[in-house]
């Protein structure tokens, strides 16, 4: 199909950008960009991927390794405010 279509200058500089990289025509790059931009979101040949939920006891955002330190950075906050806890 042949037709006329109005590009802004940013997207003339990328249609430009990647007939340079490709080694491509203008009227090639812009197909396959429009192909690209308008492919269905699961292209042929790609399984979609299942991830498992993992259940925690602990809230989003504790780092299970880095427990000690939280303590140590807490005991270290008291004792800056002067409220030691005895031990």
């Amino acid at each position: 199909m042949r037709t006329t279509v109005t590009i802004d200058p940013d997207t003339e500089e990328l249609l430009r950008r990647e007939m340079a990289r490709a080694r491509v025509s203008f009227k090639r790059a812009l197909n396959d960009a429009i192909r690209r931009g308008l492919a269905p979101a699961n292209p042929a040949g790609r399984e979609p991927v299942d991830v498992l939920p993992f259940h925690s006891a602990y809230r989003p955002g504790i780092d299970r390794a880095r427990l000690q330190q939280l303590a140590d950075e807490m005991d270290i906050d008291d004792a800056v405010a002067g409220a030691v806890p005895p031990r």
